[in-house]
Formats: structure tokens, C-alpha cells, sequence
């Protein structure tokens, strides 16, 4: 970015501390879009815990505590202004979003409840450096990314039909690939209940999986690999034999 736009962004965030300006993010961008000379700063500690883009937009999201002290505001304003100005310089043609995103809401009662107006009061100088839209909390986080609804109370059942007390015995059954033909009817049953549903899709095309890896060593021995892998996912394994069905 510019020295000038490191300049508004200073201002910015100097005004919002001093109570000058209340936060506009139509304000805002536009301050920091402006041309501005020559681009020869480095943008600082840009971070995204998330972050995609397509042919109109690119979207990054940071990820914080849900109890995040008063002093992390106003550095995380000034940190998410110069990400969007850089942003801006090397894609000018797109829009550009930035989020502060809390994946879930501690003053609420509801599992998956939330009160944006509350949770914003809840901090100390939170209003002061940021507008509301600038935020996702809880389910509107989640079905931001998803593009689903109710998005947070589906990934807590998924949660809590796999952190059972019989947790270890049903990973070690599905990681023995014997139980795949011994036991196969429970054996699926286990993989729809974990939401496994790579696995079942290698399960629904396995006639022609098998004809397809008949004589091939290497590859009868990748499918009857464990389908976790030091306590992870086999996702190397699935993507070899996801490559057959193609």
C-alpha cells in the first residue's frame, strides 16, 4: 500500500479511538480505496483464518475469542484496514470484505443462540472500533461458510454423536478394514452416523472400485488401508480411489 493510505488508515483508527467518527464501513473503504501514489509499503501482520475469493469478491475472515479483551480493537482495526487497502491495490476490481468472526456466543442460553447487539456491549470499546456488520457471531458465522441454515446446531449433533464413551471402540472398528465385509451392516451404519460420507461413497461404488484396482497391488493395498491415519482423516487414501471413479 502507500504511505498516503497508511496515513488515512493512522487517522482512521486515531478518530474512531477519540470518538470523532463512529464506525462506517462505506466511510471507511472509501478512504482507503482512494489513489494514493506510489504502493511501495508493505501491508503488516496480515493474518486470515479464512480467506477465498472468485471473479467478483474476495472474503477474509479472522477468528477470535469470544472473550477478547478491550486492547485487541482498536490493533485489529488498524490491522484489518491496511489488509483491505493491499487487497484492494492488487485486485482493484473486486470487492473486498473483512470479518472479525466469533464461532459461538457466551452470553447466550441457546446452544446456538445469539445476540449481536449484547455481545457487542458485553466489551469494552467494541462499538467504538467496529460496526456491526463487520461481525459474525455464532450461527451467522457458520452459515456464512456453509451457505446453509441452522449450520451451528448441525455441526454440534454431528459432534455429539461422535464424542460418545464409545468413541474408541467405534474408531478402532471402522479402522480395521476386515469389519468392512465381516460386520458390513453396522459397519456402514457406523459410517452414516460419523457423517463419513467420502467413505460411503467408496462403499456405494465398490464393485466397480474393485474392478478397477483388480491386479493393481499398490492399490488393493491403499483401499484396504486404515481410513484414520495417526488420529487424522486417510484423506490421501480416499483421494487415490476417489480418482478410479472419475
Amino acid at each position: 500500500m502507500s504511505q498516503a493510505q497508511q496515513t488515512v488508515i493512522t487517522d482512521i483508527v486515531t478518530d474512531l479511538k477519540n470518538g470523532i467518527h463512529a464506525p462506517n464501513l462505506l466511510r471507511e473503504d472509501g478512504l482507503i480505496a482512494r489513489d494514493n501514489g506510489v504502493q511501495d509499503k508493505d501491508v503488516p501482520n496480515f493474518t486470515a483464518d479464512c480467506y477465498f475469493d472468485d471473479n467478483q469478491k474476495i472474503v477474509a475472515i479472522e477468528i477470535k475469542t469470544v472473550r477478547p479483551n478491550s486492547g485487541v480493537f482498536k490493533n485489529e482495526k488498524d490491522k484489518i484496514l491496511s489488509a483491505k487497502a493491499g487487497l484492494r491495490n492488487a485486485h482493484p476490481s473486486k470487492e473486498i470484505f473483512y470479518y472479525l468472526a466469533f464461532p459461538f456466543d457466551p452470553l447466550s442460553s441457546e446452544e446456538t443462540g445469539s445476540d449481536k447487539d449484547a455481545f457487542m456491549n458485553y466489551s469494552v470499546e467494541f462499538r467504538k472500533f467496529f460496526a456491526s456488520e463487520e461481525i459474525l457471531l455464532a450461527d451467522e458465522f457458520w452459515n456464512f461458510l456453509s451457505g446453509d441454515n441452522n449450520t451451528m446446531r448441525q455441526l454440534l449433533d454431528i459432534i455429539n454423536a461422535i464424542a460418545t464413551p464409545q468413541f474408541m471402540d467405534r474408531y478402532e472398528f471402522l479402522n480395521s478394514s476386515d469389519n468392512r465385509d465381516t460386520d458390513r451392516n453396522r459397519y456402514i451404519q457406523q459410517l452414516t452416523d460419523w457423517n463419513l460420507h467420502s467413505e460411503m461413497n467408496l462403499i456405494q461404488n465398490e464393485v466397480n472400485l474393485l474392478q478397477r484396482i483388480d491386479g493393481q497391488g499398490r492399490m488393493v493395498r491403499k483401499y484396504n488401508q486404515p481410513i484414520f491415519k495417526e488420529g487424522e482423516y486417510n484423506k490421501d487414501r480416499y483421494t487415490a480411489l476417489k480418482g478410479l471413479l472419475v
